[in-house]
């Protein structure tokens, strides 16, 4: 019966990961187009007022296809599986924020969009932090072991900096390739000033910080009931090792 809701977890997964794989592939081609200047038809709903609009949306799609094998990257390097929850969980996300938040504009046409995605990253980079420290905590090499309270707290800080980083990057393309990533225009335009300018960035941080304690509730119920849920499945190679 395991086995069986296993193998059914795998087919979700690759069936996923093509789909969301071709949502990045389908739009780099338009978009080539258009900032070539060939005539491409929108592939979004809203009109846009500049090429930096359309690069954004390609820089982005690029770095999906990077990014959405990350976890197959991970696995080979350090030898085991991530559990099939957070790599669900991570391909639903990469499809949300890259295809129908840039591509499909959702960031402007659906209200808070940005604001929960950066809630639901975060609580995935903490599930991470979990899973990662749980596996610093089986290796036989070394000596320290972790209470579930400093295993979240780790996971919690894990996350609230990738956040953090993140909205660097986001600070330092805008500035370099004059994108709006951090939403200081409106969609027209309009440039913000004062505090409207920093209300995107600071919610975005604000929002990282629930996500993240979302994360390290969840994952000390998990340490203190002993749930597998962010449990790393060890590969052939690295069970022989043990």
């Amino acid at each position: 019966m395991i086995q069986k809701t296993h193998s059914r977890s795998q087919r979700l997964h690759r069936l996923l990961y093509w789909f969301t794989t071709a949502s990045f592939l389908v739009p780099i081609v338009f978009l080539t187009l258009r900032l070539f200047g060939l005539g491409a038809p929108d592939i979004s709903d809203q009109a846009y007022h500049s090429d930096a609009d359309y690069a954004l949306m390609l820089v982005e799609c690029l770095l999906g296809l990077l990014v959405i094998n990350l976890p197959t990257i991970l696995a080979r390097r350090l030898r085991f599986e991530v559990p099939t929850v957070l790599s669900v969980l991570y391909l639903i996300f990469l499809y949300c924020a890259i295809f129908l938040g840039e591509v499909r504009s959702f960031y402007y046409t659906i209200p808070h969009w940005d604001t929960w995605l950066h809630a639901f990253s975060s609580m995935m980079t903490g599930f991470f932090g979990v899973m990662v420290v749980g596996i610093l905590n089986r290796d036989e090499h070394v000596s320290l072991r972790l209470s579930p309270f400093f295993v979240v707290l780790f996971a919690f800080a894990f996350s609230v900096m990738i956040g953090t980083i993140w909205e660097i990057y986001e600070f330092s393309l805008d500035g370099l390739l004059g994108f709006n990533m951090q939403k200081y225009a409106a969609q027209d335009g309009t440039v913000l000033l004062g505090h409207d300018a920093l209300t995107d960035t600071m919610k975005d941080l604000m929002m990282d910080a629930v996500g993240a304690l979302i994360a390290a509730v969840i994952g000390m119920f998990a340490l203190r009931h002993e749930k597998t849920w962010f449990v790393p499945v060890l590969t052939e190679k690295a069970a022989c090792d043990e």
